[in-house]
């Protein structure tokens, strides 16, 4: 029981953590059944006073919003060490299973990685993405965009910044997921670009082995050289490796065909049954997929030296409330 209690104590952390503004018990039951925890609000305003009085977390303003305080982000780091393992395959199946998209059609849930950018920032931010997006360095042209104190799906933009979302590569799983086909995510890495085609990984993040999420590192560790793949088509890009089973892959084709038909372009490179793909082996009976990173935008923005805050896989967006990159640079470099 006690082991019971704990964990849901940290699910709570990491919610609270990894929330840009303080969040309310309402959310947090909300987000907690992401991870097959039903709890009531009623029951997350009772963990969340043990946790205040533990020091984990406080309580800000007048309503129930709760933010986590250093004690509570150093319990995340040294308690259950195995449950943070694989974290981020987790969050990978989560938001697989919740899309609902569909591409013939053109609408349901699509995951979306958020950034926030420096509102005093924002006109050079979007030229530098304008580029990356004129280079088709993204999962897709769709956007979306909103002023600080309003929601991007669950994240509240904070003060000075504008939040910006772009489609994730996982929109590519939850879209075979729904149609049968299942997908091996493997890692996130670093892929060398020459001549403007992928040549092969650099650096790699697996993700069953990992709680941090591979682009967000790659992009701290400055570690991307986005940039200069748009200028000379040489450099690093942030992109992703997954894994078929052989049989699927005429339905693959045509699901491919489909997403790209809806504006969604992520799939990189695909290679034939058992075949390295940009020297990663592959299993046999398998095929080797490379996504393209949604945040490699956003990435150019961050080599540019903009102070820029990128949140990987964040939430999900309806089809219907994204609009053409090209349509909101128009508009808001006015």
């Amino acid at each position: 029981m006690s082991q019971e209690i704990e964990r849901k104590t940290l699910l709570i952390l990491k919610i609270v953590r990894d929330s840009v503004a303080p969040v309310g018990a309402r959310i947090i039951s909300r987000r907690l059944q992401d991870y097959g925890i039903a709890l009531s609000e009623r029951a997350v305003r009772y963990h969340l006073r043990f946790m205040d009085e533990r020091g984990l977390t406080e309580l800000i303003g007048k309503l129930d919003g709760r933010a986590i305080t250093n004690m509570g982000i150093e319990e995340i780091q040294h308690a259950m060490v195995h449950d943070k393992i694989g974290f981020v395959i987790s969050r990978i199946e989560i938001l697989s299973f919740r899309t609902t998209f569909d591409p013939v059609r053109r609408q349901g849930l699509i995951p979306i990685n958020i950034s926030f950018l420096p509102r005093e920032h924002l006109s050079e931010s979007l030229k530098v993405m304008a580029a990356a997006f004129e280079a088709n360095l993204k999962v897709s042209d769709l956007v979306a965009v909103a002023p600080e104190g309003q929601r991007i799906g669950d994240a509240l933009v904070p003060a000075g910044k504008v939040g910006f979302a772009t489609v994730c590569s996982i929109v590519t799983n939850g879209v075979m997921l729904k149609n049968g086909i299942p997908m091996d995510s493997k890692f996130g890495g670093i892929l060398q670009m020459s001549k403007g085609r992928p040549l092969r990984f650099v650096e790699l993040i697996y993700y069953s082995g990992s709680s941090l999420d591979p682009s967000e590192a790659f992009i701290r560790g400055k570690m991307t050289s986005v940039r200069e793949v748009i200028a000379n088509g040489e450099g690093k890009i942030l992109a992703n490796f997954r894994e078929i089973p052989a049989p699927c892959m005429d339905n693959v084709r045509e699901i491919v065909s489909n997403l790209r038909k809806a504006g969604m372009n992520g799939v990189l490179a695909t290679g034939e049954i058992g075949e390295a793909v940009c020297q990663i082996p592959v299993d046999t009976h398998k095929i080797g997929m490379i996504l393209i990173g949604g945040l490699n935008p956003t990435a150019a923005v961050h080599e540019a030296g903009i102070p820029i805050e990128n949140h990987a896989m964040s939430t999900m967006l309806e089809y219907g409330d994204l609009r053409p990159f090209a349509e909101v640079y128009e508009e808001m470099s006015i």
